[in-house]
């Protein structure tokens, strides 16, 4: 014998958007004449209307029903059909319950907690009293319920289920992100968790660079809870709400202050220019709330345009309105960005849908109410006088009715409850298989239908997983809650009040990090106030390239002030909360937008300084030179002679060395140049200043020695000059051996001093042991020249000291200007520096000294001789 079993649907049909209510004094009992029929309770329970599968799948159990249906939400009858069609499809089909027969019940919840309540308790335990934990006659074989649409209904229901353990598979109702299965045992989600649509909320916000938004919520805990969970994140990625209004739940049409004080309320965050953007969260039944107050405000809709913005809505809503909002539009919504569950169209469903007929049920009941709100006529009825455009035909059809009141495609809720049933069939369909499920059955041996307890079912209900008919996978993850991702999806709205879907991305926290959040811009129909331009939400404009974020005091942190980068800092990217500074090797753009490569500098031979200097270096060494060979070719003249010629090849030798120190200072530095430039530079240098040095001493100790009581005739003769530049010179030589063995110098790469070069330089590694070398040099010019000064006057026609005075004087300007010039040089000018020094103090020796020896050598050879020196002497 066939068995059957009986599924149940408890959804939302009738609501109470304008303040209507349901009252317990109009629910009608159920009847109890049931057909052998396995009851899949499948929904939103209250109006109590039940539908057995026989041999008209549409055929209403005897009952009637005083429900009002002055606001029914038309388009949620679908809900019952996807149910009606998943049933006729499981029972048609022989691999699946081959030996039961599928049935259902639906109820309405009326948005209402205590309807909710009992109702759930009226489809367990309904007799004429409720006599809970007990069966006072025959009742039906309920396996599972499916419902309800909202959170709220759907928790109601899991407070009674689940002491029953009767499975529950919401097919709307988002789960929290953080949930503890344990304490909702029997509840099965047929939807994804909730954590899912708030990465897909951030992940969109931040793509279309949104930063300033409003929110609405519906005034109940629910949306209290997301609106606490969501403005935690969007302040953890810089995102701002500038508004955050709730949609109570009943509006009273008459309360009239009330009713201004919420329009008001609601109105005002709408006509702000800067906010683009307003998230809506709740259920289906919150758009079409918000939609009776923009009709209350703009009844005309004057103000379309002004009200025009993105809406941003949450998977529960769906584009419906009721039965007294039919006339209106949904305009305001045009380009709506909504996240809905995965869901694809159903092979056959929009063919079932256009053969739903009213001639084609035995009795004018549910299914009647339905077609006059839908259709907006009135059955003919011999007690009441209609016109005649008002008649219901019954040749109407589903197709030509708007989408805000059916669709005929497969919505979102409707794929859910078509899973849910699929679902419970296959768990039962497993249990009924298994055999050792099939041994704890008695054998059936008379017309009595065999008992099944709907806890039996869970094991193999969590353990569920099939292919739909669309192709996709069903089952559920170790929270109870079905796999799968959620769809972005785009509505455009059209003139007639229809509306398209158009898939424009989806959310995969499970795939790649570069698959988590997909989205197509161009296939994005943005509201005609927009010009068809993606708008831009955020407190203020954005700070362009080279500015940076200012907080406003006393404002949100999305509100700033845009200011330029400080000196040295750039911002390349707009909206930027700090600048920074470019890498070592860069250095910022006038504009401070971007950062431009150093150039790698240093005087080189091939610009026209470093070539000028070398070319001045070469030729004073090739001057002196020649003096240094004039001077061996004159060597036994009288003025050769003078002031001991040894010393004077010596200088010359050193002032010859000197000029080519500066060759060093040229080209690009390196270990060896480092390590020779400074070193050498003063050593040759003391070495020099260390002869004139003896110069003037030797003069004074021979006119100190002609005095006839003197006893310094024995320091008179080479090896006092000799000792004198050996000594001196061999202080500098042991300076410099210690800086090289402690901290040499070394070639460096400066990337600091100059802001658009990198001056290629050598780091002298010691400053102290510099400054000693250079001060060691100082010092013996300072000697030499008051030496030099107190000399000048001797009666000695031999007498240099006047020439090395002047010398000197001109030597110790020239390193006294060199000190603070190259403190405060950089780069090639550093170079530059140091080698003029070089150069004017060599050339100021050179040519006060060597000059006018010359002079007299080459151009006036006659006072070249003995007697002309001691007549000059007398």
């Amino acid at each position: 014998m066939k068995q059957s079993l009986v599924l149940a649907l408890i959804f939302n049909l009738v609501g109470d958007i304008a303040g209507l209510k349901c009252h317990q004094s109009d629910l009608i009992p159920i009847p109890h004449e049931w057909y052998q029929t396995a009851d899949l309770l499948i929904g939103g329970m209250v109006s109590q209307f039940m539908y057995a599968f026989s041999e008209d799948l549409f055929e209403e159990m005897p009952s009637q029903v005083s429900a009002d249906f002055s606001d029914m939400v038309t388009k949620f009858y679908q809900h019952a059909l996807a149910v009606a069609f998943a049933v006729k499809e499981i029972n048609e089909d022989p691999q699946i319950l081959p030996n039961v027969t599928l049935g259902f019940h639906i109820y309405d919840s009326y948005y209402d907690a205590k309807m909710t309540y009992r109702t759930t308790l009226d489809l367990l335990f309904k007799s004429r009293s409720f006599l809970l934990n007990y069966k006072c006659t025959r009742q039906k074989n309920l396996i599972a319920i499916i419902g309800g649409l909202g959170s709220d209904t759907s928790f109601y229901m899991a407070d009674i289920l689940g002491l029953y353990k009767i499975p529950q598979l919401s097919y709307g109702a988002l789960v929290p992100g953080k949930i503890d299965s344990t304490l909702i045992p029997s509840f099965y989600s047929m939807v994804s968790n909730e954590a899912q649509q708030y990465l897909g909320i951030l992940k969109l916000l931040q793509h279309f660079g949104w930063t300033w938004i409003g929110i609405f919520i519906h005034d109940n805990d629910d949306g209290q809870k997301f609106l606490q969970t969501l403005e935690a994140l969007l302040f953890q990625n810089g995102i701002c709400t500038a508004y955050r209004q709730k949609i109570p739940q009943r509006i009273r049409l008459d309360n009239f202050e009330e009713m201004m004080e919420i329009i008001l309320y609601i109105v005002v965050p709408l006509t702000c220019q800067k906010t683009k953007v307003f998230l809506l969260y709740g259920e289906s039944v919150t758009l079409a709330q918000l939609r009776t107050i923009l009709f209350i405000q703009d009844p005309r809709n004057k103000l379309k345009d002004s009200f025009m913005k993105i809406w941003v809505m949450t998977s529960g809503i769906d584009f419906t309105l009721s039965f007294l909002q039919r006339s209106w539009d949904l305009d305001f919504f045009q380009g709506a960005i909504s996240f809905t569950f995965h869901s694809r169209d159903l092979p056959g469903f929009n063919k079932f849908l256009e053969g739903i007929k009213p001639s084609k049920t035995k009795s004018q009941g549910f299914l009647k109410e339905f077609w006059e709100r839908a259709f907006d006529c009135t059955f003919p009825n011999p007690d009441m006088e209609i016109e005649k455009n008002e008649t219901c035909t019954g040749k109407e059809r589903l197709q030509d009715l708007p989408g805000p009141l059916f669709e005929m495609g497969t919505t979102v809720h409707s794929y859910s409850i078509y899973n849910g049933v699929y679902a419970a069939a296959h768990a039962l369909n497993a249990m009924l298989s298994s055999q050792s499920h099939q041994r704890s059955f008695r054998k059936v041996k008379t017309a009595e239908p065999f008992e099944l307890q709907p806890w039996q079912l869970h094991p193999y209900l969590q353990r569920v997983s099939f292919n739909n008919s669309a192709g996709d996978t069903v089952s559920f993850n170790e929270q109870k809650e079905m796999r799968g991702g959620i769809d972005v999806v785009h509505m455009v709205i059209f003139p007639n009040r229809s509306f398209e879907r158009v898939k424009i991305g989806w959310i995969d926290p499970n795939g790649p990090q570069e698959d988590e959040f997909v989205i197509s811009d161009n296939r994005i129909l943005w509201p005609r106030a927009f010009n068809q331009v993606c708008p831009l939400s955020v407190c203020n404009e954005q700070c362009h390239r080279g500015k940076h974020k200012k907080k406003k005091e006393g404002e949100k942190f999305c509100c700033y002030d845009c200011v330029p980068c400080p000196e040295g800092e750039i911002s390349n990217k707009t909206d930027m909360e700090k600048c920074f500074k470019c890498p070592e090797d860069q250095y910022p753009t006038k504009g401070t937008d971007d950062c431009i490569h150093k150039v790698v500098t240093y005087l080189s031979y091939k610009e026209l300084l470093g070539f000028s200097l070398a070319s001045i270096s070469i030729s004073l060494s090739l001057i002196t030179a020649l003096i240094l060979g004039i001077f061996l070719k004159h060597k036994d003249t009288p003025l050769v002679k003078a002031n001991n010629r040894d010393l004077t090849y010596i200088l010359l030798i050193s002032l010859h060395f000197c000029f080519l120190c500066p060759l060093l200072f040229i080209g690009q530095p390196n270990e060896v140049t480092c390590l020779l430039r400074q070193p050498t530079f003063g050593i040759i240098f003391s070495v020099a200043v260390s002869c004139i040095l003896a110069k003037t001493l030797t003069v004074v100790v021979a006119f100190m020695a002609t005095r006839p009581d003197s006893n310094m005739k024995k320091w008179v003769g080479r090896r006092m000059a000799t000792s004198i530049v050996l000594f001196f010179s061999l202080i500098q030589v042991g300076l410099c051996a210690i800086w090289l063995g402690s901290s040499p110098p070394f070639p460096q790469l400066n990337m600091h001093s100059v802001t658009e070069a990198i001056i290629n330089e050598c780091n002298e590694g010691s400053p102290v042991m510099f400054s000693c070398v250079l001060g060691y040099m100082g010092f013996l010019a300072l000697a030499s020249f008051f030496v030099a000064f107190c000399a000048r006057r001797l009666p000695d026609s031999f007498n240099e000291a006047k020439f090395i005075t002047f010398s000197m004087l001109v030597f110790c300007s020239v390193w006294v200007l060199f000190v603070p010039t190259y403190l405060s040089s950089t780069g090639k000018a550093l170079s530059a520096v140091e080698i003029f020094s070089i150069l004017a103090s060599s050339a100021g020796l050179l040519g006060c000294i060597f000059f006018p020896k010359c002079y007299i050598i080459l151009l006036r050879p006659e006072m070249n001789t003995r007697d002309q020196l001691v007549r000059r002497k007398n």
